[in-house]
């Protein structure tokens, strides 16, 4: 059985790429919307090659299945048959199949095939040092008119705190992020920005004061509509985090796409 040990891994692992980006979108959980044609052709590739695998395994003839071995007789000073065919078979070979250890190689692609691991959270948020635009003070585009105006967290952040212009002043904003909490009892909505996969997230957050209702559980998903409130002088890690009134707090399902793009 441990002849096809390579090619059962090529298809769990190509299986489970295939179950994540044609039937749902799990894989946003891992990677930007625009790689899915990229793991598709992947996973196909996959499967195809651990198929093939199989199939040359199968028409090749296993190493103890066309070996003949052919005792030697001998006798000692006393007379007596040895054979000379079993010296050396007293130790223990695993052979070309490999030890039995490797199918452990298995487990993670069986993992990501049955029990998908969730979306970063504010586990990794609050490992994340807090890094900001890499851009000076200077003035941005207009808002939309009407309140409230939707905007992403790292949006709000990147005019809260270098925007001259003062866009966010005397409008209202409606904000969607998961909840984290701070060492003094504050808690923020946050959300983490993917460049291209998860290995590359960065964290936005926002400072939410005067919410009336108790503090949510980490990870909670929350719409936050309020006002911005200054802080700081502009371009200064004193205008870090920014701030948010919050008129309104709405308990929300997490997005399809939990992160935000830079």
């Amino acid at each position: 059985m441990r002849r096809y040990g390579p090619a059962a891994l090529l298809l769990l692992t190509g299986g489970a790429v295939l179950r994540i980006t044609l039937f749902g979108d799990l894989y946003l959980r891992y990677v930007q919307a625009g790689l899915r044609p990229y793991l598709i052709v992947s996973g196909v590739a996959l499967v195809l090659l651990g198929l093939v695998t199989a199939v040359l395994r199968h028409r090749t003839p296993g190493p103890d299945e066309d070996v003949h071995h052919e005792d030697v007789h001998h006798e000692d000073d006393d007379g007596h048959a040895g054979h000379a065919g079993h010296a050396g078979h007293e130790g223990h070979s695993h052979g070309p199949a490999g030890p039995r250890v490797a199918w452990l190689l298995t487990l993670p692609a069986l993992a990501l095939l049955l029990f998908p691991p969730p979306a970063l959270g504010s586990y990794s948020a609050g490992r994340e040092a807090a890094q900001r635009a890499a851009q000076g003070v200077g003035a941005f585009p207009a808002l939309p008119a009407g309140n409230p105006v939707e905007l992403t967290v790292a949006e709000f952040s990147s005019r809260a705190i270098y925007d001259s212009g003062r866009s966010l002043k005397g409008r209202t904003v409606r904000l969607t992020g998961f909840v984290t909490h701070g060492d003094d009892g504050t808690w923020y909505v946050t959300r983490l920005v993917v460049t291209c996969c998860a290995a590359d997230a960065t964290t936005g957050k926002v400072e939410i004061r005067n919410a009336d209702d108790d503090v949510l559980p980490a990870d909670t998903w929350v719409t936050v509509t309020g006002a911005w409130r200054p802080k700081g002088r502009l371009g200064s890690d004193a205008a870090w985090p920014p701030v948010l009134d919050a008129a309104t707090v709405t308990q929300v399902k997490q997005p399809a796409d939990p992160y935000e793009k830079p």
